[in-house]
């Protein structure tokens, strides 16, 4: 956009800086994570005959094209909410490249929480807690675990580096803008 009069600049918003390299590979790393934990959440609807033992154990009056059916429709509205997810997840990783703090905050908030809640199901199937309680915890759904742990864990440190925390601060100033004078000037 140009400005009519060339002694006054064009008002328009000024480019943004582009993120630093770790805010870059934090971004790249949350949508990993989301990517890591679509493909679990598939590797755990894909086993149909317990989700049908589960479904005939909850509701045992359910005739076997009704099982079908309900766990056909289990994986479908699974799916949908995973690929929301994925979805969500990147929309956060990009706004955080962006440079906006609340989503950095919402994407800690969400990685920490996994963390702690990974570190309590890794501990109880280590203990035999969950075996206790008749609750099947699987080598492979455990590994996945660990994994999006460490990505998420890794992605949280780099967005708090001291060189990715003045992308942060640089953006606020951008952001800012004083507010217009009386006259116009």
């Amino acid at each position: 956009m140009t400005s009519p009069n060339p002694a006054r600049p064009a008002r328009g918003k000024p480019p943004r800086p582009a993120p630093p390299k770790l805010l870059d590979i934090a971004r790249w790393l949350f949508i990993l994570s989301a990517a890591v934990g679509m493909v679990r959440f598939m590797v755990q609807l894909a086993d149909r005959e317990m989700l049908i033992r589960e479904l005939r154990a909850q509701q045992p009056n359910l005739s076997q094209d009704e099982l079908d059916a309900a766990a056909t429709g289990g994986i479908v509205f699974g799916l949908l909410i995973g690929v929301g997810l994925v979805l969500v997840y990147t929309l956060l990783a990009n706004r955080m490249a962006g440079g906006r703090n609340w989503a950095r905050v919402v994407l800690t908030i969400i990685a920490c929480a996994g963390i702690f809640l990974g570190v309590l199901r890794l501990v109880a199937a280590v203990s035999g807690v969950t075996a206790a309680f008749g609750l099947a915890v699987s080598p492979v759904d455990l590994a996945f675990g660990v994994v999006t742990m460490l990505i998420d864990a890794t992605a949280v440190a780099l967005m708090y580096q001291a060189s990715v925390s003045r992308h942060f601060r640089s953006q606020r100033s951008v952001n800012h803008r004083p507010p217009p004078v009386a006259n116009g000037l």
